[in-house]
């Protein structure tokens, strides 16, 4: 066991080293045979272990096998924790990290970095690889960061792209924003644990473990429980893109179009929705932060549905798709429906890479042209494209059957039945989140597979089908992207997936109300007839179909009786212009004023220059006694002797 899960995760390492060293020495074919060998391997076994975990019931394995360190009681190791919830993120992100790869031979085949696109997605799988199987809070942080320094380098690997730089600098400045808070709680942990590793934290926690107090003010105090909860999950918005530390994501899209399907699918965004669920022990202990969870995870998924909307780049309406449907599974984190989370984690990861991946085969076939506005009518050109994607868009909005419905209801009926008290508003977000959630993705499916031709004569005159290699991938994620809701509806929400892996209190418990209605997930489908979500979701596609096909012409008197509402939408809700033109360019005057007050003026001028000028000073009034006349030496020296004299003669008398 142990050497199968050392290989999982060094394969992809072992195949981006020899990948990115060999660099351009390296034919472009080897660098993709290399890497998905390795990918492709490290796949067929996380699905093997998959297999034990989830369908043989193995015993989860947790074991250290290298120690980094031993400072005093803490000891620092490299381990595994190996169960259900593990098992189930490694066969999703080797799966989806294998079509990445596949995918990208067709994407990237003219582009002067190929092997360096290559080593860059296989060190991404094997940094996710790292943190989803930790079994130390340290080793967390380790793949934590490594996730966030290759998906830098990857949102800028076109480095001579303006933008691209501008988009890789953001994501790492906003994540260091959210990292900070990450270090806060995990620094918590070892103040109220005094331990690293995940089992003896969770155990002490079911043992019943002596909380710290933390004074805020007087008469004011926090548990410390609470504090580092609520530091552990802002690592967790810089990471999964919750408000406000969203901003990186959408400008994500300047890299190229396989890295924001990996980005935005099955690593970066997803790590943040595992590492709660895995902490679920801990969050368990606080219903302030379980609110604030909530509270953040509904505002995202409904007011980043709302941007989705008028979004005009293809790219860019998914990418707000993922922030929206992040919020979801935030909001079930909230909820304590941990299960529930990562059902839709693994729904969403195979249809959102779908569309991603859909949305690349378009911009292939318009010669990299990403404008919505300038497309229309490709399914007469692109079938396979166009079913998938029809596929896609379908699971998403949460058709009866598909993937999408039964996680996406899951998580609105577990809203429904929790007691906190921000458990209203989050019902009312995720519900009109379903509207405007069919809206955005029809308006993309409608403007780009419908309608009449808009593109110039050149681009109609190529248009064709992707490559088998681009399209292949497509089909590969549809499948699961409409069957696999339904396998694991009934095993997730029963709890026979996941048991041990997942926490929650008795009076936190949302799913145990809905678990009778997915053990018959067909009897479910044909009951959502009857459920206000599947209406709202027509309602959404009948919205977008009127809007797009029927009466295009009535979407920009739509925008202008929008009114004072539009330019905040056009404008991200000023999140951009508050953090660059304020937050930014205040933070770079207040370093300018430290700056000149405080280097130039106390260290450099007085410190530094200013003792230079007073030795200079006194050195050239010291300067003019030196004469070189002997007279003047000899007056001196007369003189000093006459005063020592004197002086021991005024001790003698007084003495």
């Amino acid at each position: 066991m142990q050497n199968q899960l050392l290989a999982i995760v060094l394969l992809p390492l072992l195949a981006a080293l020899l990948t990115g060293l060999l660099g351009t020495k390296l034919p472009k074919a080897w660098a993709h045979r290399l890497t998905i060998l390795a990918v492709g391997l490290s796949c067929l076994m996380s699905i093997d272990v998959a297999i034990d975990q989830l369908m043989d019931h193995a015993q989860p394995f947790n074991q250290n096998l290298y120690t980094w360190a031993q400072l005093g009681s803490l000891s620092l190791h490299v381990g595994f924790l190996i169960d259900d919830l593990t098992a189930t993120m490694m066969a999703v992100v080797t799966f989806v990290s294998l079509m990445v790869h596949v995918y990208t031979i067709g994407y990237m085949k003219d582009d002067p970095g190929y092997q360096r696109f290559f080593a860059y997605i296989s060190l991404f799988t094997f940094a996710m690889l790292t943190l989803v199987m930790s079994n130390n809070f340290l080793q967390l942080f380790f793949g934590w960061e490594a996730v966030g320094l290759v998906s830098y380098l990857l949102i800028g690997f076109w480095y001579k792209k303006p933008t691209a730089i501008f988009a890789n600098l953001k994501a790492f400045l906003v994540n260091r924003v959210g990292d900070f808070g990450f270090l806060l709680g995990i620094a918590g942990v070892y103040m109220v644990f005094g331990t690293m590793d995940y089992a003896e934290v969770f155990k002490q926690i079911s043992a019943g473990y002596n909380d710290l107090e933390i004074v805020i003010s007087d008469g004011m105090v926090w548990s410390a429980t609470t504090f580092l909860a609520i530091g552990l999950f802002i690592g967790a918005m810089g990471k999964s893109a919750q408000v406000p530390l969203h901003v990186w994501l959408p400008d994500s899209m300047e890299g190229p179009t396989p890295i924001s399907a990996l980005i935005h699918a099955a690593t970066m965004v997803t790590a943040g929705v595992f590492m709660v669920a895995r902490m679920s022990p801990i969050f368990e202990q606080s219903e302030i932060a379980l609110n604030f969870i909530l509270i953040t995870g509904a505002t995202t998924a409904l007011f980043m549905g709302f941007l989705g909307v008028i979004q005009n780049d293809i790219k860019r309406v998914v990418a707000y798709s993922t922030l929206s449907q992040l919020g979801y599974m935030v909001v079930a984190l909230g909820a304590s429906a941990y299960s529930i989370a990562i059902f839709h984690l693994v729904t969403h990861a195979f249809f959102k890479a779908l569309l991603f991946l859909g949305a690349g085969s378009v911009i292939i076939a318009m010669h990299h042209e990403q404008d919505m506005r300038k497309m229309g009518n490709l399914r007469k050109y692109m079938p396979w494209t166009y079913g998938t994607m029809l596929i896609g868009s379908l699971a998403l909005i949460g058709t009866p059957l598909l993937s999408g419905f039964y996680s996406k209801d899951a998580i609105i009926e577990a809203v429904h039945f929790s007691q906190l008290g921000a458990a209203s508003y989050a019902y009312i977000c995720v519900l009109i989140g379903v509207f405007f959630t069919a809206l955005y993705s029809f308006r993309l499916f409608f403007m780009v597979f419908h309608t009449k031709e808009r593109m110039d004569e050149h681009t109609r005159s190529h248009l064709k089908e992707s490559p088998a290699v681009v399209w292949v991938p497509l089909v590969l994620l549809a499948i699961p992207s409409a069957i696999i809701g339904y396998i694991l509806a009934p095993g997730i929400t029963s709890g026979e997936l996941f048991d041990g892996s997942i926490t929650v209190l008795a009076q936190h418990d949302t799913v145990a109300p809905i678990v009778e209605h997915y053990q018959h997930p067909f009897s479910l489908a044909i009951s959502s007839f009857s459920h206000l979500p599947l209406y709202l979701a027509i309602a959404g596609v009948a919205t977008a179909y009127f809007f797009v096909v029927v009466r295009p012409s009535w979407s920009e008197k739509l925008t202008r009786l929008l009114g004072p509402v539009n330019p905040i939408l056009k404008n991200n809700y000023y999140f951009d212009k508050v953090y660059i033109d304020y937050v930014s360019a205040g933070s770079v005057g207040l370093g300018h004023r430290l700056w000149k007050w405080i280097d130039m003026a106390i260290i450099d001028g007085v410190m530094v220059n200013g003792t230079a000028r007073l030795v200079a000073g006194i050195s050239t009034h010291m300067r003019k006694i030196q004469s070189g006349y002997l007279y003047h030496y000899v007056f001196v020296m007369v003189f000093g002797l006459l005063t020592f004299l004197g002086w021991l003669y005024w001790r003698a008398l007084n003495g």
